[in-house]
């Protein structure tokens, strides 16, 4: 067995291992399986990306996608309207 020493700031460090342990997982474990998962995978086992958005557009796109707080199809623009000048 080798060993691997990183540094992780240390709130970092505890959020992990209270949601490692809620798993049933020490560090270790969790860190094996990310890198048994990178090698399976061929590289990172998820998508590394910076948010192009602010927590508000996140949440609409989120929603939009899992079909939360949608409104009613309307078969015109004169519908629309009228169904926005209701709300007010």
């Amino acid at each position: 067995m080798a060993n691997i020493n990183i540094r992780v700031d240390d709130e970092v460090k505890t959020q992990a291992q209270e949601l490692f342990a809620s798993l049933g997982l020490d560090m270790s474990t969790a860190m094996n399986i990310f890198l048994r998962q990178a090698i399976a995978f061929g590289g990172i086992p998820f998508m590394v990306r910076q948010s192009r958005y602010n927590a508000e557009t996140e949440q609409a796109i989120f929603e939009a996608h899992n079909g939360i707080n949608l409104s009613e199809p309307y078969n015109s623009v004169a519908e629309l309207r009228e169904a926005l000048h209701a709300e007010n």
